[in-house]
């Protein structure tokens, strides 16, 4: 295997992959939009395996290429582990950052002496080029969140969530210091071993 599809059109996520896969003269990497007329995949799962499964299992069939698909969201305590697999979609279909955001914030605030205490949890799944899935790993970075959205240095739900043994937002913090304990990264580092085998074989 010489090429990977990172089964996704998130720019920042394609990016943040791009900082944590190594080797990339041994194993180049492709997004859903190097690729004409493929078929969007719906997120039908329960779990965040189920829809990182889903995803790699369909565009590897699609492309004929290894396929390497993730699900991600933030659970929030007090508001029963939501927006959960929904993260993406919190606000509405096919919601910005901001929307998400805002709605995050908004049902926060509106408890009393809200649990601000969360987790960002991220699945990730490699299928063969036959749509088989190989390998699944999980990262969990625990949070909390803000009262405000701070920084800029991310996408998605970075500039509220705080992690753990911080002050500052992941929208405000380094890329280097998130590349160590992001979930996205956990889950990363935890794979990275199988595809340097497979992209040398």
């Amino acid at each position: 295997m010489k090429e990977l599809l990172v089964a996704t059109r998130n720019h920042g996520k394609i990016k943040e992959l791009a900082t944590l896969i190594p080797n990339e003269n041994v194993l180049r990497l492709k997004s859903l939009d190097d690729f004409q007329n493929i078929k969007d995949v719906e997120e039908t799962g329960n779990t965040f395996a189920e829809n990182a499964a889903l995803k790699a299992a369909s565009y590897s069939s699609q492309t004929g290429l290894w396929s390497l698909a993730d699900d991600s969201g933030l659970e929030v305590i007090s508001l029963g582990n939501k927006p959960g697999i929904y993260s993406a979609r919190y606000a509405v279909e096919n919601a910005t950052d901001q929307e998400n955001l805002l709605k995050l914030l908004q049902e926060l605030n509106f408890k009393k002496n809200p649990d601000r205490t969360a987790r960002f949890v991220c699945v990730m799944c490699v299928a063969d080029k036959n749509g088989i899935i190989r390998h699944t790993t999980r990262g969990v970075c625990e949070v909390r969140i803000a009262l405000n959205s701070s920084g800029t240095n991310g996408f998605g739900y970075d500039p509220v969530f705080i992690p753990d043994g911080f002050e500052q937002t992941f929208g405000e913090l380094s890329d280097k210091i998130k590349r160590d304990i992001s979930h996205r990264a956990i889950a990363v580092k935890k794979i990275i071993e199988y595809l340097s085998e497979i992209a040398t074989s």
